[in-house]
């Protein structure tokens, strides 16, 4: 069932600048609990066909943030230490700084960092690449360091990852208005099937397709205009895909897929660009990668609070296990110039999973749950933009790419 866009945006603001940004906004907060979720194959894939025209956008006039060029980095800086050839700084900094109290779980080993309610807002563990923040498995390109009696994370984990997700109202600068157009991308097609179960016959490229059908229904709904990569069974080069998303200067491009692994792995991930000189979650074989600026690295703070928005919202609405956000170089998210995120719903090659991908109302829960995800990302973007810089018309109706 579609969910109301309206929000109380300066209850949302509040809990932003006061408790964090980790919090999923108070819409968000009424649904249920997430649930605690490797890396997806590549995503090949001939030259995008000839545009067929889309429904034109809603008429009426709306309110839009023109966001200014970003500006130089947050200026405060971060105290480190060099370590195993890397910069890190202490967990306790980053209690310090945010007031938070940090305390031991387990002595040398896990620390958590809590408000002044008690909440947990971050979790960190020696030797772990992932932390939890509000409960939600984040990934870091660096491993968790015991010294010197605390807990050290890398530098470029803290300002590109922990701090954004933390407090994303320090980058409200470098943050875009809340997006109205949304390019959607059903993975694979044509002669690329994906992923594949052959028990119960079922090809990724279908079920991505149906999802992304399902998912543009419930976005119109709610007042977005959505444009697809392809809306039927055919093949796009990858290069093509993000492009869809820059000729029609969209606010988000979101891909959707389905993962594959041992029969026994279950739950959800979401995939977004690793920013430059970061390590990706599973490293690429290009070592030069890592210090190339793409595209898509232009939005790194706004691509990791997407990525964090959905992906609660997607172990939310589907009680998956979570697997974690993501960090890898994917060609669709190197060359979107929007915020861009690619999801792994759930896996075909697990049997359980593939059951209940394989029923229509599985797919709607996973479009529903995306739904969500783009709404929290919205809104608090919303919330840090509150004061419109001017108003102007909304932009004319583009085109789809088939």
């Amino acid at each position: 069932m579609a969910r109301p866009r309206a929000r109380n945006l300066p209850v949302i603001l509040a809990g932003l600048l006061l408790a964090g940004g980790c919090s999923a906004p108070v819409a968000a907060q009424n649904r249920s609990a997430a649930a605690h979720a490797v890396a997806p194959a590549g995503r090949p894939a001939p030259a995008a066909p000839a545009p067929a025209p889309i429904a034109p956008a809603p008429p009426a006039l709306r309110a839009v943030a023109v966001v200014a060029p970003p500006p130089a980095p947050v200026s405060r800086l971060w105290p480190f230490k060099h370590i195993y050839n890397a910069d890190f700084v202490d967990v306790r900094a980053i209690a310090e700084r945010y007031d938070l109290k940090a305390s031991w779980v387990a002595s040398g080993r896990i620390m958590q960092l809590a408000d002044a309610h008690g909440r947990v807002r971050l979790r960190f563990e020696n030797r772990d690449r992932d932390f939890y923040c509000d409960g939600i498995r984040v990934f870091m390109g660096e491993t968790t360091v015991f010294n010197q009696g605390s807990l050290y994370v890398s530098k470029i984990d803290v300002i590109k990852t922990i701090v954004p997700l933390l407090r994303p109202a320090e980058y409200a600068s470098q943050l875009p208005a809340p997006p109205r157009r949304i390019v959607l991308d059903a993975g694979h097609g044509g002669n690329d099937p994906g992923k594949q179960n052959f028990v119960l016959h079922l090809d990724e490229k279908s079920l991505t397709l149906d999802v992304v059908l399902r998912l543009k229904k419930l976005l119109e709904g709610r007042g977005y205009q959505v444009l697809l990569t392809r809306s039927d069974d055919r093949k796009i080069e990858l290069d093509n895909r993000p492009a869809v998303a820059n000729e029609t200067k969209a606010d988000l491009f979101i891909s959707v897929h389905f993962n594959s692994a041992e029969a026994t792995v279950t739950g959800t991930e979401t995939w977004v660009l690793t920013p430059q000189l970061q390590i990706s979650t599973q490293p690429e074989q290009d070592k030069a990668m890592v210090r190339a600026v793409y595209p898509g690295n232009h939005q790194d703070f706004a691509n990791v609070l997407l990525g964090y928005q959905l992906h609660r919202a997607m172990l939310a609405g589907l009680k998956t296990a979570d697997r974690g956000l993501k960090h890898y170089r994917y060609a669709v998210l190197r060359g979107a110039e929007c915020p861009a995120a690619l999801i792994e719903a759930a896996f075909l090659s697990n049997h359980t999973e593939a059951l209940r991908i394989a029923t229509p109302e599985y797919r709607q829960q996973i479009a529903a749950a995306l739904a969500d995800g783009i709404d929290d990302y919205s809104a608090v973007l919303a919330a840090l933009h509150p004061a419109p810089a001017e108003t102007r018309p909304a932009p004319a109706a583009s085109h789809q790419h088939p």
